[in-house]
């Protein structure tokens, strides 16, 4: 087989996750290497050198240096390893890697990058864990933000997905607005057994994407990370960092409902999210109110837009309150009749496929999900 070429059952092995494979005779880089792999929920594979191509594609998960889904080479292997298929995937790893040597012997295996314990370990760890959950392109995430009080973020932000768990889309709705009384209740599931924000607040490391999800609340289809009854209104900012970033590690689609206010915390999820949708009134005052909210917001946000709910008599047109805020627009909600009442009879915004919010909804998913870059034009 040619260098660089790879079989298609590698291919697919690599893409489906699997079993690492690790290379090495250094007994103490192993117990290392081994412990790092047990704290990533993955079981690897073990060798002295390059397996022999029978043990490709074999019974746990791919043996083989082709179709194993990430090669961790020791740097005491690396001669032996050379005259190997290049592929992706393949690191070097060992702890005293200041002799150029090793760089050099880096470059012959086609290691995609040197790692130096114990620096490395929580790098390696994260690379090791997205292979056991077979991580591939993120979660397109989407923020709902108020631009003044009774805008009605939550419930489009409910709605939003709602309609996207419709579709068949992996959905996840977080509640980032402890204030909010609970996206919980607001899908009707507030005594759903699952855990809530405060059985997170003391995440600092890597949380594992398929654990969070299998342990979240599933209400009309999709999972719910909301709070809980008690007094705790405060999650640290590396706990909501580790929780969003999982959330987002097995793709679909993730919808959070963010606080007005923009704290240490609100700002590790904004850095996540590829669009935050400011619903926003049209009325002067409202877009006033909403002005202060989107200066916070912009400093971390990469994109912002504008969602108008509803129109008062008198009031300003879609178009002249984003223009106001100087932001894109991203549509109109108007006010659906009815719903406040379906609501409180335990029907979610956006269930009714007619209505104006689950229309809109529909649509911007359509766009959004369609969308090569990820997010609507």
């Amino acid at each position: 087989m040619a260098a660089g070429a790879g079989t298609a059952s590698a291919a697919t092995a690599r893409c489906a996750g699997g079993r690492p494979l690790i290379i090495t005779e250094d007994p103490l880089l192993l117990d290392d290497l081994l412990r790092l792999c047990a704290a990533a929920g993955a079981e690897p594979h073990v060798h002295h050198e390059v397996p022999e191509p029978s043990g490709e594609g074999g019974p746990g998960g791919g043996a083989g240096w082709e179709s194993a889904p990430l090669v961790l080479v020791g740097d005491d292997a690396a001669r032996r390893v050379r005259g190997a298929p290049r592929r992706d995937g393949v690191f070097l790893v060992g702890r005293d890697l200041d002799d150029p040597v090793v760089w050099q012997r880096a470059v012959e295996i086609g290691a995609e990058e040197v790692l130096r314990l114990p620096d490395a370990e929580n790098r390696l760890v994260d690379r090791i864990a997205d292979v056991v959950e077979g991580a591939g392109r993120p979660a397109l995430a989407v923020g709902v933000i108020g631009g003044s009080g009774g805008a009605g973020a939550s419930t489009l932000a409910c709605a939003l997905a709602v309609r996207a768990a419709r579709t068949g889309e992996r959905t996840i709705l977080i509640d980032g607005d402890p204030l909010g009384g609970g996206m919980d209740v607001l899908l009707g599931g507030e005594a759903a057994e699952g855990l809530r924000w405060p059985d997170f607040a003391g995440s600092r490391g890597r949380v594992g994407a398929g654990a969070l999800e299998e342990s979240l609340p599933e209400l009309h289809a999709l999972r719910v990370l909301s709070w809980d009854r008690g007094d705790r209104v405060v999650v640290p900012p590396a706990a909501m960092r580790s929780v969003v970033a999982a959330a987002r590690r097995r793709g679909g689609v993730v919808v959070v409902d963010l606080p007005r206010r923009v704290d240490e915390a609100v700002a590790e999820v904004l850095a996540q999210l590829d669009l935050v949708l400011m619903v926003v009134p049209g009325e002067l005052r409202a877009v006033a109110a909403a002005g202060r909210v989107a200066a916070g917001v912009r400093m971390v946000a990469r994109d912002v837009r504008v969602v108008v709910r509803g129109r008062c008599p008198g009031g300003l047109e879609p178009e002249a309150v984003a223009e106001l805020l100087g932001a894109p627009l991203a549509g109109e909600v108007p006010v659906e009749v009815g719903l406040p009442g379906r609501v409180a009879e335990g029907e979610p915004p956006g269930a009714q496929g007619r209505g104006a919010l689950a229309r809109f909804c529909d649509g911007f998913w359509q766009r959004a999900l369609g969308s090569a870059q990820g997010v609507p034009a």
